[in-house]
């Protein structure tokens, strides 16, 4: 009876396995086959990862620049009043030296202002014969002391007016009747020439003539907003002529304070150290600007992100191996890095590439 009992118990059991059995193997056919992996681990699959290390003198590649003249270089000329261009006498690139004639001019103005100075002049005469005349007839004792300074007022104020008309007169030069000859105001190269035979020029229109002295030259060359915190005054410099090959000491001798709102760039004058040599303004240049030679951190400049428009971050793995957001402080990029001078240590991970995968609000660093 046992035994029997043992058998029955026995086939329940093995009928009970055999149902399983078929259901797992209905459920397995019946679920979906997937080989796909988390979001996050496809992610992290496109990341490259990096330890930050430092590297010495990477930062020192060069920067396109002008040439161009000082401001105190460069001297416009006007007219004094309002004329006629009749000749033209220089060209632009023509070298002038101090009070080389540049146009003649002629106009009503002209005559009317040399006029004016002949006139002041006989009334200065006639005011101080009048004067002499009241103090001799005073001393004589038929004159009036009242009308002897009269006259002495009257003198005082032609001498004032014969100076004004002379003033005006040295102003337009030497010339025949309504004609006058504009000068250069000192030496150097013509760089622009506005006028043409036959226009009208007045004091208050556009300068004439515009002349640059050579030997005070600079170089101005545009840098990014941000790498502003590794340029200094007297940071030394290499300037570079392309079209000769030739290369030059310089130093910064200026950092602007106005930034390009379009392309947030700020300019940077650089002079030369000695002669500006074959330099000419409008001529392409590169700066080198030298590094500091202490090893500094850098990283690839697609690795910094830039949050709400002015804050600079990088993702960091932890011990943990989980990505964290960190802020930096980044100095001079060049050649495709960027240094970073706050907000990291050298053998950290940082997310080298791919970081915009991790937070799409943010913009790449260019």
């Amino acid at each position: 009876m046992n035994f029997m009992r043992m058998c029955a118990i026995a086939l329940a059991g093995t009928a009970a396995c055999g149902f399983l059995a078929g259901c797992t193997e209905a459920d397995s056919r019946t679920a979906p086959i997937t080989s796909e992996r988390p979001p996050m681990l496809q992610t992290r699959d496109a990341l490259t990862i990096e330890s930050v290390a430092a590297r010495a003198g990477e930062l020192g590649d060069s920067i396109p620049a002008r040439v161009a003249f000082r401001p105190q270089a460069l001297a416009s000329v006007s007219v004094p009043v309002q004329a006629r261009v009749v000749t033209v006498h220089v060209s632009p690139g023509d070298v002038v030296s101090e009070d080389a004639p540049l146009m003649t001019l002629k106009g009503a103005e002209v005559a009317a202002t040399r006029a004016a100075l002949a006139q002041a002049a006989a009334r200065s005469v006639a005011a101080d014969d009048m004067l002499a005349r009241q103090t001799e007839m005073l001393k004589r004792g038929v004159g009036l002391e009242v009308e002897r300074f009269g006259a002495e007022i009257a003198a005082r104020e032609a001498v004032a007016e014969l100076d004004r008309a002379q003033r005006a007169a040295d102003q337009l030069g030497d010339g025949p009747n309504d004609q006058f000859t504009l000068r250069a105001p000192t030496s150097g190269v013509v760089t622009e020439v506005r006028a043409r035979i036959g226009a009208m020029a007045s004091p208050d229109g556009e300068a004439l003539v515009d002349i640059g002295n050579p030997d005070k030259l600079f170089v101005i060359a545009d840098v990014a907003e941000h790498e502003l915190a590794a340029i200094t005054v007297g940071q030394p410099a290499k300037v570079a002529i392309r079209s000769i090959g030739a290369i030059y000491d310089a130093v910064v001798e200026r950092v602007g304070r106005t930034v390009d709102a379009d392309q947030r760039r700020v300019p940077i004058y650089i002079g030369l150290n000695g002669t500006t040599g074959p330099l000419s303004p409008g001529m392409l240049v590169d700066v080198r600007l030298q590094a500091d030679a202490t090893a500094q951190l850098s990283l690839p400049v697609e690795a910094v992100l830039i949050k709400n428009g002015d804050r600079y971050i990088v993702y960091v793995e932890n011990e943990d191996g989980v990505l964290q957001p960190r802020s930096i402080t980044i100095g001079a990029s060049r050649n495709g890095r960027v240094a970073v001078t706050d907000g990291l240590r050298s053998g950290e991970k940082v997310v080298v590439k791919g970081a915009l995968l991790l937070d799409s609000s943010s913009e790449q660093l260019l």
